[in-house]
């Protein structure tokens, strides 16, 4: 592999990094490894940069969520919240599978996830920097930069993916600066084989979510299957259970505080190289703006939803969503406010360009691109302003009748000619899209949420509004909001998208079908559509300027904390990273100074359980506690089972399944959350406040022994 700039920067500075800060690509470890030796790694740190032997090759996406093989039938262990859209899939009122929980007894009555599911396992990561911005695209700049950058990331796909079976993706790193091809085995049968009732998976609700002392059994199980030849293919009966060639064994040693921890998944987004304009902007606007609108929509959904059980089912899974997001960045918020955060990043930032400045060489090549990439953020964060009500204006199934005419207009091209996102290995993921629409819409609650931000958007003066989508849908100056719902109502009568069969036959339509239809989404889809393309030229043409602008501000910074002796890690952005520390409690915890130990257990549920709502513990567990039915699952420091722990792991979104490793790469637990005065760690890593939680591995297996009777599955998992 060539090494770049920023790869010869880590190599030289890794050694003195922060452990508990970053979340490494696996590459990366062996700079490291003398940290993780000294932590307590029984391992060789080289093995963890092997993506196809022990113990990376049992680590899985679920894209968006993280997991990994526990058995050698290609079992999947992830989060409860990470299999909860197929329970809510499967679930119908007189069958609520959320509510009860799901056990399947053998493998002919595990279930379709939900459609669109996949497992991926990575198999290799290589560097193609130099082939995505080759010389001829280095010299490009906005629309003409992405589409080069567009068409080269295609052609490098195209090729990674004539290995029948697998996925491919270009990922950038760095803002750009860097560019790695991500290759990984697509699983697309998968099947809901275990989740706990919601009283245990999701026990505490949004009440204990991103908070300590936590008692929630946040784990659930898929399995991957395949053709009969051990090929990825759909679903079908004949399919049969994947064979892993690694799968994490059970750990036997009982957990402790201080022990070794690592976490291996899929981390989402951080945000910690971004400037402090872009830090301003989302503390002060778009934070605030997100918390208010996404409160309010939570409140639209539980009243359109509070006499229909069908319909609070299907929209179970986006409330969940919704509200994870909206603790989330209120609690940033809340961190935030008071805090040095902006004035300290502003500082580092002047300090930075004072060290350009300083020397003309490094003056000459950064100097006008710090400035530069300054101005066109600036640029981007008012367009974002502007158009923050836009996308929820619009009904589901206009946007749905959009991505349609785009795909059918795209079909017209050679396959290497069409729009990233519209090309032949893209249509499994449109299908799978119009078919779980069946169990997660319904048109009241469509409507009275398009509605609330129709009215925001519609408020706001002409100029800021989209032209294009105010003829379309109608929209005039001043226009009251009983006006706004005769609109909708009129569009929402005039469509057959809500029909299955309908929406299905609109994949495969010619763009003349689209023009002849009097559907009245379809219709508004067919107007949108040159003024759309237009748009999205107009955002490529900016987002081409801040890539050649932003790659060059991360090599300036990047040789600038070299110079200070400081590591420099990339954000994380979905792809496999490494991340470890200490199983660790907190010698400060809430404001009146309480510590947090280390461990939360079984002891603690029946105080929580009310028998309702978010604190509703099954009947069945709450008697196998009040027995202290705990068998071989006790610990023997805390005299029962324990539940919850601690760890100094740096993780995010995204994270969310991740296998957590002991000492020896066993498995010990699942990373499900972090705790809410640390979150502020996606912006600003904080080492005293970050914690993350962990269900412990204990739980997980006497709640599946005592409690839901799943021996099958614990002796699959060598656990019997």
């Amino acid at each position: 592999m060539k090494k770049t700039l920023t790869t010869l920067a880590l190599m030289s500075l890794c050694q003195i990094a922060s452990a508990d800060e970053g979340m490494w690509m696996p590459q990366q470890l062996p700079q490291v490894a003398k940290q993780l030796k000294a932590d307590g790694l029984k391992l060789d740190p080289a093995t963890l940069t092997k993506l196809t032997e022990f113990p990376m090759a049992a680590i899985v996406s679920l894209g968006g969520c993280s997991a990994s093989f526990v058995s050698p039938q290609g079992l999947v262990a992830t989060n409860h919240h990470c299999v909860y859209n197929s329970v809510a899939h499967n679930s119908k009122p007189e069958r609520n599978l959320l509510a009860n929980g799901f056990l399947a007894n053998s493998l002919d009555e595990e279930l379709p996830a939900s459609p669109g599911s996949r497992i991926l396992v990575t198999t290799d990561v290589s560097n193609v920097s130099t082939k995505i911005i080759d010389k001829t695209t280095a010299k490009l700049n906005g629309k003409a930069r992405v589409d080069a950058i567009e068409k080269n990331s295609k052609v490098i796909i195209a090729e990674c993916e004539k290995d029948a079976g697998h996925r491919c993706n270009v990922y950038p790193y760095y803002g750009g600066l860097e560019y790695y091809l991500i290759k990984q085995l697509e699983i697309k049968d998968v099947r809901l084989v275990h989740a706990p009732p919601e009283g245990v998976g999701k026990f505490g609700g949004d009440t204990d979510n991103w908070m300590w002392p936590r008692h929630t059994g946040d784990y659930g199980f898929y399995r991957a299957y395949v053709s009969k030849d051990g090929k990825s293919a759909d679903y079908s009966k004949d399919n049969v259970p994947y064979v892993p060639k690694h799968f994490l064994k059970l750990a036997k040693d009982n957990l402790k505080e201080g022990d070794f921890i690592m976490a291996l998944g899929y981390p989402g987004r951080t945000n910690r190289h971004r400037l402090p304009s872009e830090v301003a902007y989302t503390f002060d606007w778009n934070y605030p703006t997100f918390v208010k609108s996404s409160g309010d929509m939570l409140a639209i959904i539980a009243k359109e939803t509070s006499d229909n059980p069908d319909a609070k089912l299907k929209y179970a899974g986006q409330v969940a969503g919704i509200n994870n997001y909206y603790k989330n960045r209120q609690g940033m918020l809340d961190s935030y406010a008071g805090s040095d955060i902006l004035a300290r990043k502003t500082k580092e930032h002047d300090e930075l360009k004072a060290w350009i400045n300083s020397n003309p060489a490094r003056a000459k090549e950064f100097a006008s691109d710090i400035d530069q990439v300054e101005k066109l953020i600036a640029e981007r964060d008012t367009l974002a302003k502007r158009d923050f009500y836009l996308p929820n204006s619009s009904p589901r199934f206009l946007s749905t009748a959009r991505v349609f005419y785009r795909l059918s207009n795209e079909s017209t091209k050679a396959d290497a000619e069409r729009k990233a996102g519209f090309q032949v290995r893209d249509l499994p993921r449109f299908k799978a899209a119009a078919d779980a629409i069946e169990r997660n819409y319904d048109e009241k609650v469509d409507k009275a949420l398009v509605l609330y931000n129709l009215s925001k958007y519609a408020a706001q003066a002409k100029a800021d509004r989209s032209a294009n989508f105010d003829a379309a849908m109608g929209i005039k100056d001043g226009m009251s909001e009983a006006e706004l719902k005769s609109l909708l109502d009129t569009m929402y009568a005039g469509s057959k998208l809500g029909d299955k069969a309908a929406r299905g036959a609109w994949l495969t339509a010619k763009p003349e079908d689209f023009k002849a239809s009097n559907d009245s989404f379809v219709k508004a889809a067919v107007a949108m559509y040159e003024g759309g393309l237009k748009r999205e030229a107009e955002e490529e043409e900016l987002m081409g300027k801040i890539q050649l602008a932003y790659g060059n501000y991360m090599k300036a910074k990047i040789a600038y904390m070299q110079s200070k002796g400081q590591a420099v890690y990339p954000d994380a952005n979905s792809t496999l990273r490494v991340t470890f520390g200490k199983v660790s409690g907190r010698d400060h915890g809430t404001a009146d100074g309480l510590a947090w130990s280390a461990f939360t257990t079984v002891n603690g549920i029946p105080p929580k359980a009310t028998g309702t709502g978010e604190f509703n513990a099954p009947a069945a567990q709450l008697a196998a506690i009040k027995a202290q039915d705990f068998g071989k699952y006790v610990d023997p420091q805390l005299k029962t089972v324990p539940v919850n722990y601690l760890a100094t792991l740096d993780i995010t979104g995204g994270n969310s399944g991740s296998a957590a490793l002991n000492a020896k790469g066993e498995f010990i637990g699942l990373a499900f959350d972090g705790t809410l005065d640390s979150i502020i760690s996606d912006w600003d890593y904080n080492k005293t406040n970050s914690r993350s939680i962990q269900v412990d591995l204990r739980y997980m297996l006497w709640q599946m022994k005592h409690v839901d009777k799943a021996d099958r599955l614990l002796k699959e998992m060598g656990a019997e």
